[in-house]
């Protein structure tokens, strides 16, 4: 299975969080095949709202949401 990684930001409520203030207005960057592609994807866009403190982007670890779980009634793996 790919390792896909997703980026996308947006303004939150509070920069500590990933509370995202307007989920209609969030910016899909991209699914990436690699971490280091996704890596560069969110510093380029990061870079790009370095001067909005309410502005975060993430990069977001598909591939462990969709591995199953590694024995019966374990749960899946969680989103770093």
């Amino acid at each position: 299975m790919s390792k896909l990684h997703l980026v996308f930001g947006g303004r939150v409520t509070d920069p500590r969080t990933l509370d995202f203030a307007d989920l209609d207005g969030i910016d899909f960057v991209g699914v990436f095949p690699d971490y280091k592609t996704a890596e560069n994807a969110w510093r380029a866009a990061a870079q790009r709202t370095v001067d909005d403190a309410e502005m975060k982007y993430v990069v977001v670890h598909l591939h462990r949401m969709l591995e199953p779980a590694t024995k019966p009634g374990e749960p899946p793996h969680e989103v770093a």
